[in-house]
């Protein structure tokens, strides 16, 4: 996945402790194998050569993966699009390099995540036209990491700290305290904006320090790109979504960040049980109302 992975766990036992560790991993693997656009082999690079032909049976988790992905589309009116592959294909943030305009008028006209057919029954995908490339980068981790937590409660850990980037799950808390949880200056690694006092909650952060360039004009090209423009979204730096599970918090915190403060704050404040905090191009933070700490009197 092209991402670090850390987990903290506590147990007593040694053997289980390497059992648990490597039942883990092979979750991210699993997933890697399953949902990877640098895979060959995957089962979304299958779909991008073969679902415009015709539909394509898929395994019971990517599915699953693809209909939060258009629960999360159809809530955020397409800020969030695991089609917007069609033009991210065309840019490389390892070389500095960024598609012509002529490349992101091209694969605009496959962005509409209403051209990925799912069909419940057969569980098959279909593409309803050709060139469509499905690219997964802003759930497919969030889905690992609940899975790697569901495999930790079956070994029967209670508390654990499972992270993959920018998505993390804390089972339980820290042991009788909370798991303090920071977020990250976009503008400093080594500084905090804001750490949060946490327990069994999803965290996802996307922010446009993950992977960038500066291109010749100085501006600053990454990877959070607007299904409406091809082009990386501007006025924000950071958004954190807390909440159940990291598959959900996962494809949020993109939306958000596509959708932008106002936008952004108006679509999360009615999700019950999801909370957000947004750092906007100014640097001023934005935080959803179950945030705010209660007034005294």
């Amino acid at each position: 996945m092209t991402t670090p992975i850390e987990l903290e766990f506590w147990t007593e036992n040694k053997e289980l402790a390497n059992r648990v560790g490597n039942d883990v991993l092979a979750v991210f693997h699993q997933v890697d194998k399953q949902m990877s656009r640098y895979r060959e082999d995957s089962e979304v690079s299958r779909l991008n050569r073969e679902a415009a032909a015709g539909p394509v049976p898929v395994s019971s988790g990517l599915f699953q993966v693809l209909q939060k992905a258009r629960e999360i589309s159809l809530l955020s009116d397409g800020a969030f699009d695991v089609t917007f592959g069609s033009v991210g294909y065309f840019y490389d943030f390892r070389t500095g390099k960024k598609p012509t305009d002529e490349q992101i008028r091209s694969g605009l006209s496959r962005v509409n995540f209403r051209d990925v057919i799912l069909d419940e029954t057969n569980r098959t995908v279909k593409y309803r036209q050709p060139g469509i490339k499905a690219d997964l980068g802003g759930i497919a981790k969030g889905y690992a990491v609940d899975l790697g937590v569901e495999r930790l409660v079956s070994h029967g850990i209670r508390h654990a700290r499972l992270s993959a980037g920018g998505d993390m799950r804390l089972l339980g808390d820290k042991r009788g305290r909370p798991w303090y949880v920071g977020i990250r200056d976009p503008r400093s690694e080594d500084r905090n904006a804001v750490i949060l006092p946490l327990q069994d909650v999803a965290v996802s952060t996307s922010g446009d320090y993950e992977r960038f360039f500066v291109d010749e004009a100085g501006d600053r090209v990454h990877h959070i790109l607007s299904p409406a423009t091809g082009k990386s979204v501007q006025g924000v730096q950071s958004v954190t979504i807390i909440g159940e599970n990291a598959l959900t918090t996962d494809g949020l915190s993109t939306a958000v960040f596509v959708l932008g403060p106002e936008k952004g704050l108006e679509m999360v404040e009615r999700l019950p049980g999801i909370d957000v905090v947004i750092i906007d191009d100014q640097r001023m933070m934005h935080v959803s109302e179950g945030l705010v700490p209660p007034q005294s009197e």
